[in-house]
């Protein structure tokens, strides 16, 4: 069993930066993703790290969030940047064991508990 716990949400003004956390335990060589969910809408994919550190990211976030790894604390990080009132939503992530490494929650075996980020616009 993998237990996720992200950090780092909070409150920004439109065009601030943020950096998400992810603290994955035990540690695992899995692919990771983090998902977003806005106020009356679905969740959607923000990016996917596959265990080799290859990303894919949504077309929304593209060139302004990037994900980086620190493997020895086994902590998943996003960095995100040029916020806008758009990207406000409940951040959570995501992890799972295989090969597949999709932009699709459906794939996807473990879940952290979700951080808010609000840009205020």
């Amino acid at each position: 069993q993998v237990q996720l716990v992200e950090s780092g949400g909070g409150s920004v003004e439109a065009g601030g930066n943020l950096t998400l956390a992810c603290a994955a335990s035990p540690s695992v060589d899995y692919c990771m993703g983090w998902f977003r969910q806005a106020p009356g809408k679905e969740r959607e994919a923000v990016g996917i790290i596959d265990d080799d550190g290859r990303t894919k990211y949504a077309d929304s976030v593209k060139g302004r969030f990037t994900f980086s790894r620190d493997s020895a604390k086994n902590i998943l990080y996003l960095q995100m940047n040029s916020l806008d009132s758009e990207d406000t939503g409940i951040y959570t992530c995501a992890a799972r064991s295989g090969v597949a490494c999709l932009l699709d929650a459906r794939i996807f075996h473990y879940w952290g508990q979700g951080t808010q980020v609000t840009v205020a616009s």
